[in-house]
């Protein structure tokens, strides 16, 4: 699986169609189509971005977005194509592989529904030249982060969860993801943030915590707040990923991305983070909160990430339905 810093040849997307991710008012709805939107328009200035749409949303969906962004209809329960796409791998020949997860809403959470998303990986992969790798492990695209070099990260309460695996190991999914993405060395971090485990988390997918911009650095989520929950989750991550080595065997610079300054809202503590950014083609697509600290965070992303221009959307919206800018977008690399 290359790094998400190497050249793409498209983003993917889905369309918000139903369901708690559109939302139950008329002011949600235009909320959800208003920010998908804007992430696809922001994109687009960088990379094709192709988008599956339910058919009865065609209209809609392209009176909102950018005239260049491609629709491919199909049927959706969600969409979180981070989570119910492929991810895709490039071979030792240069050919093309989309590996098909199980995917069963988060770990069958009782207010999913994943019919239909359960066969957008494959459908995705059938749109592009790749070669299918289906495989029999539940997983999601925003519960693995890789360097490009065989370091993968991951979430003990993730792969390893009862609702998604039940009776794996940590060498079992091990195993299996050397088989589909070349992962050659996990890490394996123990939770992620506080928010994620609440009624519409994912149970701690690394996408929100850490990521690696680069070979040998790792961005990690810093709740700077000693009052916020996260604050002790930072500390503990921080910690193990300081004594953490890639898999050519070097330690990280670990760099703390501070969290926004908003430590809640009605349902209580956020777990908004920088940290869910897209690298696409010369840019980053970054979160913003209308919060202090997004000046700070995004001029730590454009020195993590020289050369590329950085653009902030705002994730509130994203965030508010349980998810963020990379949550909602994959990647496609060119070959």
């Amino acid at each position: 699986m290359p790094s998400e810093a190497a050249p793409h040849e498209c983003t993917w997307m889905a369309w918000p169609s139903q369901g708690y991710t559109l939302g139950d008012t008329a002011e949600e709805v235009a909320r959800a189509r208003l920010t998908w939107a804007a992430v696809a328009n922001a994109v687009i200035e960088f990379e094709p971005v192709r988008m599956v749409v339910v058919p009865e949303d065609l209209a809609v969906a392209r009176a909102h977005l950018h005239p260049d962004v491609e629709l491919l209809t199909a049927s959706l329960d969600d969409a979180w194509m981070r989570d119910i796409g492929p991810t895709f791998v490039v071979g030792e020949g240069g050919q093309l592989g989309a590996v098909d997860w199980v995917f069963n809403g988060w770990g069958a959470q009782a207010w999913a529904s994943w019919e239909h998303d359960a066969r957008i990986g494959a459908f995705v992969a059938g749109q592009t030249p790749a070669e299918l790798i289906p495989s029999t492990l539940v997983n999601e695209g925003g519960g693995i982060h890789v360097d490009g070099l065989g370091t993968v990260l991951l979430t003990e309460t993730v792969q390893l969860d009862p609702g998604r695996n039940p009776g794996l190991t940590r060498a079992d999914v091990e195993a299996e993801l050397a088989r589909t993405i070349g992962a050659t060395h996990a890490i394996w971090l123990p939770r992620g943030l506080t928010r994620d485990y609440d009624e519409f988390g994912t149970r701690g997918h690394v996408d929100i915590v850490a990521t690696i911009p680069s070979p040998g650095v790792l961005l990690l989520h810093e709740q700077e707040d000693p009052s916020h929950p996260d604050h002790v989750v930072s500390k503990e991550l921080r910690d193990l990923l300081s004594e953490a080595r890639d898999a050519r065997g070097e330690r990280f610079e670990v760099v703390g991305v501070p969290a926004p300054r908003t430590l809640a809202d009605a349902e209580g503590p956020v777990d908004w983070s920088y940290l869910n950014h897209l690298v696409v083609n010369d840019a980053v697509i970054a979160c913003t909160f209308d919060d202090p600290q997004d000046a700070r965070a995004l001029g730590m992303l454009a020195d993590a990430y020289p050369g590329r221009r950085i653009v902030g959307v705002d994730a509130r919206p994203l965030f508010d339905r349980g998810g963020g800018i990379h949550c909602i977008t994959q990647q496609q690399p060119a070959l």
